[in-house]
């Protein structure tokens, strides 16, 4: 049971780098650095909206508009924060 722990704390704490990497890939597409059109910033765009998304998107439709603001993925970090803290404090004490 704790490898079972062990291991959505690897993918949770992975899926968090995942959102740093998504939101500051769109900051360097918004602002012009990098450029959509070079097949390996999008096949990379593609790869991490596809993974983030899917996550994203309720939280967004729950949110109000704040006009060009995207707090979703904090909230989202937010989250993930707390389900960890969940597994460390709750979890893995009941685990033998």
């Amino acid at each position: 049971m704790r490898a079972v722990l062990d291991v959505i704390m690897l993918a949770l704490q992975l899926y968090v780098w995942v959102l740093i990497v998504s939101a500051v890939m769109s900051w360097l597409i918004a602002f012009n650095v990098v450029n959509v059109r070079n097949d390996v910033v999008r096949s990379i765009w593609n790869f991490l909206y596809q993974v983030t998304e899917p996550l994203l998107r309720p939280i967004r439709n729950i949110l109000p508009n704040l006009g060009g603001i995207d707090i979703s993925p904090i909230i989202l970090l937010l989250i993930i924060f707390f389900i960890q803290r969940v597994i460390q404090l709750y979890l893995y004490p009941a685990v033998i």
